[in-house]
């Protein structure tokens, strides 16, 4: 094969895997019934968590406090700066929260200036980054509002899986489930936190005045394990 056929082929292979890579990215990015999560020349998407760096650029223009209040919008309708603002933070806390508060106050699950109903932007936003738990309990919020409680506890049961052994975040869950009376659910939780090194008494109290508050279980103490001194003693005592 000469140079210039190798040349050829080689640039033939190479187009021919970014063109997978590039399609195997576009499935991956694409929400079912809710669009994709980047398109070209949008702005994004980056993670609210960890790209805060790059939050400046879009809240002082689509999120400012007005917005964020839904009394109006700086370039558009409210509802169009805070679809612009998921579409480049699809996990934005406080614009998910925001949304979800025009879609109640105007009785509309797709609020004026949004491409996407409020259950689209919480689907978008689990798919973009799914161990984001503050995600999952602004969504199990949603869902509990919409009466779909099953799915709502699914989703704190995904969060505290995510939760590994962060103190407060599993109190906050604790609360979520204290919420929907799933009190066995927010036991375990409590008890979660105060082993993780966080004991606040709110939880503990809602817990109690519902009576279903019991105190993390200790070890027994006949079921401790020997200390190595008490078992060189009862070794001499058996030889004696």
């Amino acid at each position: 094969m000469h140079h210039r056929q190798v040349s050829r082929y080689l640039t033939f292979i190479c187009a021919a895997t970014l063109a997978l890579v590039m399609t195997a990215n576009s499935t991956a990015q694409t929400v079912p019934g809710c669009g994709t999560l980047s398109s070209s020349g949008q702005y994004g998407p980056f993670d609210y968590r960890k790209d805060r760096d790059k939050l400046p650029i879009v809240d002082n223009a689509h999120f400012t406090t007005e917005i964020e209040s839904l009394i109006r919008g700086k370039t558009s309708s409210v509802g169009a700066e805070l679809d612009y603002t998921l579409r480049a933070f699809p996990n934005h806390h406080r614009a998910l929260l925001a949304m979800m508060r025009l879609s109640e106050r105007d009785k509309d699950p797709k609020p004026h200036g949004s491409n996407y109903t409020i259950s689209c932007w919480f689907l978008r936003a689990v798919q973009f980054k799914p161990d984001d738990v503050v995600v999952r309990m602004l969504y199990a919020k949603f869902l509990a509002k919409s009466n779909q409680l099953a799915e709502a506890i699914q989703q704190l049961d995904i969060a505290d899986g995510y939760a590994k052994d962060n103190a407060f975040t599993h109190y906050n869950i604790g609360l979520h489930f204290f919420d929907l009376k799933e009190y066995d659910k927010a036991l375990i939780q409590a008890h979660k936190a105060i082993e993780y090194g966080y004991d606040s008494l709110a939880l503990r109290e809602r817990l109690q005045g519902v009576e279903k508050w019991r105190d993390p279980s200790k070890p027994d103490a006949s079921d401790a394990k020997q200390s190595p001194a008490n078992s060189v003693e009862e070794s001499k005592s058996n030889k004696g």
